[in-house]
């Protein structure tokens, strides 16, 4: 029997190491890593100090505000925990923070020196029990991203002379953007032998769950009533006054962009309802905004809208889009915004419709870079 020279035993012990880092950092490259930690440890400060009062009393001394800051960073962080877990919380930090005592009573001493032990143990749990929730939460969530995917169109319907192309990408795991593109060969009752192209992109107000069941509450109402309404007016007041009725509390109204579009004459006839105005590029390079209609689904049950109409001639872009867009942040915080949108739109005519929609995503994707996109609701 052959014992292993010194060189086997440090190969062998650095292949373990090289396999044990690529399980924990799952084969990203350092500065990437470094990228991610310092993207999500900015979304997490963000996250607690937006429940803190920045602002400087008036007989305030750096001192003071300096530990009202603090202090409201310390409430804000320990509050998102349970009840429970606070308590754990504090009980980890009080071990840390006095790690030992002496303790004599009746001629009997008790010394404990290594309570920071327990403190850290203390956490490890807490994290434990973190992570679980965390894990389940994910999963649950990942189901409920492939039910949401479900609800929207894996690809465009087809319309000779029209190119449809969409994307999206929630800033969570679930959202409440939708879109959706399909043809009525059904209007108001009456079946039509060239179906009109139904066209919607609607942003529930608000993110993640509560936005995304109401998502999903407004997709499934919006097939319903495609079949029975004559016009994009009548299918816009009707979805109003049943968003109306689901806005429980009177927090969660919808903007939406409904148009629907001829496939003969190529006239849109359209409602905005409070959504961002979509901007139609002329192939001259003139931009035109399309903001007639009126107030967000659900705010007011007896809302009255308009009805736009505007051609669509060869060669033109219509690009729909919500505030996800726009509003996209870099790492210092500015937003991608409505100027650089329109750029490369400009710079993007005489293409298919597909590769202005991946050219518009790269450039977001650029500006952007490793910043996490966190909404608070």
């Amino acid at each position: 029997m052959t014992k292993p020279n010194s060189h086997e035993v440090r190969t062998s012990a650095f292949t373990r190491s090289k396999k044990f880092w690529r399980r924990i950092s799952d084969g990203v490259a350092i500065q990437q890593l470094w990228l991610q930690l310092h993207g999500e440890a900015r979304s997490s400060y963000r996250l607690y100090s937006n429940e803190v009062d920045w602002e400087r009393g008036e007989n305030e001394t750096r001192g003071q505000n300096f530990k009202r800051i603090v202090t409201g960073l310390f409430w804000a962080m320990i509050l998102k925990l349970s009840p429970g877990r606070r308590v754990l919380f504090l009980i980890a930090l009080i071990l840390l923070v006095f790690p030992g005592f002496d303790l004599s009573y009746h001629g009997v001493e008790i010394q404990m020196h290594n309570l920071s032990f327990f403190g850290a143990l203390v956490l490890l749990v807490l994290l434990a029990l973190e992570l679980a929730d965390r894990v389940t939460m994910k999963r649950d969530l990942e189901i409920a991203k492939q039910i949401q995917t479900w609800l929207m169109p894996s690809s465009p319907p087809e319309v000779a002379g029209i190119e449809v192309a969409f994307e999206t990408r929630p800033a969570n795991t679930v959202a409440g953007d939708y879109y959706d593109a399909f043809l009525r060969p059904v209007v108001g009752g009456i079946t039509n032998a060239c179906p009109p192209l139904l066209l919607i992109v609607a942003d529930v107000a608000g993110k993640s769950v509560p936005a995304a069941l109401l998502m999903a509450t407004l997709q499934a109402s919006l097939h319903t009533l495609a079949d029975m309404c004559a016009t994009p007016l009548e299918l816009v007041e009707r979805l109003n006054r049943y968003a109306y009725d689901q806005n429980i509390g009177g927090q969660r109204f919808t903007t939406a962009f409904l148009a629907q579009l001829d496939p003969l004459t190529h006239e849109l006839t359209y409602v905005n309802a409070g959504h961002n105005y979509p901007v139609l590029r002329r192939t001259s390079g003139l931009i035109e905004r399309l903001e007639t209609g009126g107030v967000p689904l659900g705010i007011l049950r007896g809302s009255r809208y308009e009805l736009g109409k505007v051609r669509i001639m060869s060669g033109d872009l219509l690009l729909i889009f919500t505030d996800g867009l726009v509003e996209a942040e870099n790492d210092h915080q500015e937003e991608y915004g409505e100027f650089r949108m329109l750029d490369t739109l400009n710079s993007s005519s005489g293409i298919s419709a597909a590769e202005v929609l991946r050219r518009l995503m790269t450039s977001a994707d650029q500006f952007v870079g490793s910043t996490a996109q966190v909404f608070i609701t």
